[in-house]
Order: structure tokens, then sequence, then C-alpha cells
């Protein structure tokens, strides 16, 4: 097997493998936001907007929409996953979608108009930072951590 065969298996890299996480974080998180229990005052959830009070583990503001987004993000994580260079670009632009959207957050969150859409409240904007930040350093750094840690292995 060829080292460049290595790379494109599916979740042999570093960066695959931070997507492939990713991935399956966002399928968890969408599915939860449908599940009574873990999303409270269900009987509140809107298909969009900032009239819908369900709350994901009683703290992040969730919709049907929202929950789809989640979803999406996670088959695209995991579909990223099957080569180095997907993954990194999933990460790269899956950060700057999150830090678009925390920005986006910091206009809306709370509001109670039409703009907040998706819809987002303070605790979301925290989370979507976090995950800005993490994707992008990720998407960065992993990838030159595996050449590092494959540049070792090879000695």
């Amino acid at each position: 097997m060829t080292s460049n065969a290595a790379t494109t298996r599916y979740g042999s890299t570093l960066t695959q493998k931070g997507a492939l996480v990713f991935g399956v974080v966002f399928l968890i998180v969408g599915l939860a936001g449908f599940i009574p229990g873990l999303t409270m005052d269900m009987g509140t959830m809107s298909v969009a907007g900032h009239g819908s009070m369900a709350m994901l583990l009683g703290t992040f503001q969730v919709s049907v929409l929202h929950n789809i987004v989640h979803l999406l993000f996670g088959i695209v994580g995991l579909l990223a996953a099957r080569t180095a260079s997907a993954a990194r670009l999933y990460l790269l632009v899956g950060g700057i979608v999150y830090a678009v959207l925390f920005i986006y957050g910091l206009f809306t969150a709370g509001m109670m108009t039409g703009a907040n859409f998706v819809p987002l409240n303070a605790a979301d904007n925290v989370l979507h930072l976090i995950l800005a930040v993490a994707m992008i350093v990720l998407g960065v750094v992993l990838p030159r951590a595996g050449r590092s840690t494959g540049a070792r292995t090879a000695r």
C-alpha cells in the first residue's frame, strides 16, 4: 500500500478523524433536538423562527430547521472524513460558517424578530464561537500534526 492510499482511507489521518468526530457529534445533536426529555418544551418547537421555545438540554434554543442544519452538518462531516483534503476543507469552511453564525447571533440572539430565524440565544452564541475556533484551529493544526507524526514513524 502506498502512502497516498493511506491518506485516502476513511478516517485514516488526524484531519479525517477530526472531521469524523465533528460529523458524529453534529448528528447526535441534530437527533437529540427531536427527542423529548433531551429537548424541553417540544410542544413549542416551530419549523423556524424566534417563536420556537424548545430548548435542547434546557439551554440551547432549537427549531426543526436548526436540528436539520445540525444533521446536514453531521452528514457532510462523515462524507468529508473520506479524504484528508475534504476533511480539512470541512473543518475550515465549517469553522468559518460557525464564525459567521456567531456574529449573526450577536445581533439577533434573543430578539423576537424575523431576523432571528434559526433561532439563537446567548448559549448558542457561546457554543458557535467555540465551534468556530475549534474547527478552524483543527483544520490548520491537524494536517501539520499528521505530517510530523508520519515523518517520525517513517524513520
